[in-house]
């Protein structure tokens, strides 16, 4: 039986000349209609806009929670497998003799802003406390709300969130584009993950359509991402200055404030994104991460300790043995607004469904970017760096920052003081309560840096990776007017829809994105798995099917 070579090249069509030199003029201009349609109809008509993105949610909710719940189990099986396994754990993202470019510690912090960074400075205070109050244990009777019986249950769904799940999803494409693009000669572009799949078809239209996918899916989930830290940027810079423009009368930041801020971090951003990700995305990830540390250090110090380390250590245990009930469990509503299983649903498509259709519109994003940077690492190393260790860090600030603000509420004397102002502004709401007014002031300044350094990283990055996939793979430094291109695309795709129906309208846009794109990542991981075992035949047949500057190790292993 004889066993086709695999793929080692696949054309991309690029213009030679003019606006569009070094790019594919049908996923750069297609991208570009898509989000100035998206544009224009929530400037032109913000109210229907707004409408219909609301009925749309209630539909997608309603008919595609088992798919997200299930394909996001299949993207934790896939990492793990090939890490695990043996002769696939050690294949390397490259050659034989690569040497990563990043230091582990650059490489960890580029990939950690880029991935989740901005989302846990909000929800690492908010999201337990949140479950503190209510969770599936809770609604079906198994623990009771605001109640020291509850603490263990709120982190266990706040880890399923927030660990293998959502890191998994990013490791998944940064797997499958790290090994086709390194390993096999391959554009570092979305298309490249499924070759196995579609062979040379992906040259042509359904590769164009596969990347434009991945480029409005990318712009979607950052938009999520940038939509909710400039709402908490906003807080910050009112919780320093006692703006009372910033802030309306539910403790909100205001739309003419989120705007204001939003403005500040896309400058910034493009400025950095035009020095390239070993310049500006490189230091500011480092940045980040040591202010990062320095913010946990000190609730480390003077937060709940001895309370944190108990949820940390019981919350994982929990997390691990529950994992595969609480990933493969889909709750449906059954028609009864006050029954448990409506309820349980409701609960579902609100809070675990968003966070999968979130994650998976992140990941064409994420995934490039973790292709990139980690070129030279193996298989088994890779879904450590890329999943597992970011999940335990997850965790660590889940426990110590949000366990802080649980233990206030439960055992200090916080009272209602953190749970009764919105979630963007209930960390800085916990720094008032911990500190005195001067010292909360310096500490917010603090977290407001380090706020603008996550959205910096991550609007620069989307935009570097978007250019990525519009020139085929090609990761060199584009011309700066197509940064500034997507970079004011991103702005306005927030800004409008930030007046359209605010957050909610964005995360509805997300989601709609996020589909289809769910579906491009499954196929990348059944992919990976018909590569790696043909690549087995092959070698136990004695065929070479690389080029041998390209062959992954066990290839060439005699």
């Amino acid at each position: 039986m004889s066993i086709k070579l695999p793929i080692t090249d696949l054309p991309i069509e690029t213009d030679s000349s003019g606006f569009y030199a070094g790019f594919n003029k049908i996923v750069a201009l297609g991208s570009k209609i898509l989000i100035g349609l998206l544009i224009l109809w929530a400037a032109v008509f913000p109210d229907a806009a707004g409408n219909v993105l609301k009925s749309v949610r209630s539909t997608i909710d309603a008919n595609t929670g088992a798919w997200y719940m299930y394909v996001m189990a299949f993207y934790i099986v896939v990492c793990l497998a090939l890490a695990l396994w043996p002769s696939t754990g050690k294949l390397k993202l490259g050659t034989d003799n690569e040497k990563p470019e990043f230091s582990n510690f650059s490489w960890f912090s580029m990939m950690f802003g880029a991935g989740i960074g901005i989302g846990m400075l909000t929800y690492a205070t908010a999201e337990p406390l949140y479950h503190f109050g209510t969770n599936p244990d809770v609604i079906q009777g198994l623990a009771e709300g605001s109640a020291a019986d509850n603490v263990r249950p709120a982190y266990k769904w706040s880890f399923l969130h927030w660990g293998f799940s959502a890191w998994a999803c990013y490791a998944i494409v940064g797997l499958a584009l790290g090994f086709f693009s390194y390993s096999r000669g391959l554009p570092l572009t979305i298309r490249s993950g499924l070759t196995p799949l579609f062979g040379n078809a992906l040259s042509g239209t359904l590769g164009h359509v596969i990347d434009i996918v991945s480029v409005i899916a990318t712009i979607l989930g950052v938009a999520v991402t940038i939509g909710y830290g400039v709402s908490q940027f906003a807080s910050g810079v009112f919780n320093i200055t006692g703006a009372d423009w910033m802030m309306n009368s539910e403790g909100s930041p205001t739309t003419f404030a989120m705007i204001l801020a939003l403005l500040i971090v896309m400058f910034t951003s493009t400025l950095s994104a035009l020095s390239g990700v070993g310049k500006g995305i490189k230091w500011l990830s480092n940045i980040n991460m040591g202010l990062s540390f320095f913010l946990l250090a000190f609730f480390i110090l003077f937060g709940s300790t001895m309370f944190a380390l108990s949820s940390l250590f019981v919350g994982l245990w929990d997390y691990i043995i529950n994992l595969p009930a609480m990933s493969l469990t889909v709750w449906r509503p059954d028609g009864n607004p006050e029954s448990i299983e409506s309820q349980l649903a409701g609960w579902q498509g609100g809070w675990t469904i968003f966070y999968w259709a979130w994650w998976i519109a992140f990941a064409p994003f994420v995934g490039p970017f973790l292709a990139r940077i980690s070129r030279g690492r193996s298989f088994r190393e890779y879904v450590l760096g890329a999943m597992i260790v970011p999940s335990i860090m997850c965790f660590v600030w889940f426990t110590v920052v949000g366990g802080t603000a649980i233990d206030l509420t439960l055992n200090g004397d916080a009272g209602d003081a953190i749970t009764s102002v919105g979630i963007s502004s209930q960390l800085f709401a916990m720094i008032n309560h911990m500190l005195s007014p001067a010292l909360a002031t310096v500490m917010s300044l603090i977290i407001v840096v380090l706020l603008l350094t996550y959205l910096v990283t991550s609007a620069d990055s989307a935009v570097l990776i978007i250019n990525t996939i519009a020139a085929g793979g090609d990761a060199s430094q584009k011309p700066k007017v197509h940064i500034i291109v997507w970079g004011l695309a991103l702005t306005l795709v927030i800004g409008t829809l930030l007046v359209a129906g605010g957050l909610g309208a964005i995360n509805t846009a997300m989601i709609i994105g996020a589909l289809p794109f769910s579906i491009v990542m499954a196929l990348m991981g059944i992919s990976l798995f018909k590569a790696v075992i043909r690549d087995g035949m092959r070698k136990r047949m004695g065929v070479q099917g690389a080029p041998a500057e390209l062959l992954p190790p066990f290839l060439t292993e005699k």
